[in-house]
């Protein structure tokens, strides 16, 4: 897929759009989707196809230098973010919402644990336990008990907060719901953990968590514990 057309074209045709959405459905792509169905902004959403291997192509990675999605284009005040924590503080600071300035150090803590640590190992249990069964006992194993383990962390946290970072919901929630969405494949019982279940089930409510969770199919649903 040649971008550079397409992003020329856009620049006359989207002039009215506030965001481009380069994603694909993943929790990190549902992550962006989700905050921008939060904070109202209108938004065109430009799939790449990880099977197809697009986010490899040259001009995607002059946008993303890692060759990783989710990626935004704010035409508005032509800025280019990659990195979905990146993405999900730039939206917040730019809308004012789900990031308040008070308790932005307990809110980047959590969206710092769910960037390095509860998205890359449930990331790693995806690949072992859902993709690839049977091929690496080792793997297995390590990160179901690591995924395992998060879960009860969570939890844990959740007994004593109503959001991951305090009595509000912020960015640190919308980065790790869709991770926890993901519950299915993981076969650790979401509903098994009460708090953490409880978490899930109120932002699972939520019109644009609804909205957004389906960006690239209107006939996907969030599933439930």
């Amino acid at each position: 897929m040649n971008l550079q057309p397409h992003l020329k074209q856009l620049r006359i045709d989207w002039a009215l759009k506030v965001i481009e959405l380069f994603s694909a459905d993943t929790p990190n792509g549902k992550k962006i989707s989700i905050m921008l169905e939060e904070i109202g902004y209108d938004y065109k959403v430009t799939k790449i196809n990880l099977d197809n291997k697009e986010q490899f192509e040259k001009n995607f990675k002059k946008i993303s230098p890692f060759s990783k999605i989710p990626v935004i284009i704010d035409h508005k005040n032509d800025k280019t973010i990659f990195e979905s924590g990146a993405i999900l503080i730039y939206l917040a600071e730019q809308s004012g919402k789900f990031y308040e300035k008070k308790h932005q150090l307990e809110i980047n803590q959590w969206l710092m644990a769910q960037m390095g640590y509860i998205g890359p190992m449930l990331g790693q249990h995806h690949q072992f336990h859902h993709y690839n069964p049977g091929k690496s006992e080792f793997g297995e194993k390590r990160y179901f008990e690591i995924s395992e383990r998060i879960y009860n962390e969570l939890d844990e946290r959740l007994s004593v907060s109503k959001f991951l970072s305090g009595d509000d919901y912020t960015i640190a929630d919308i980065g790790t719901f869709p991770w926890i969405a993901r519950h299915e494949w993981h076969d650790i019982g979401l509903a098994n953990f009460k708090n953490l279940a409880r978490w899930y089930n109120d932002i699972s409510k939520r019109e644009a968590v609804i909205k957004g969770f389906s960006f690239m199919d209107k006939n996907e649903v969030v599933p439930q514990p």
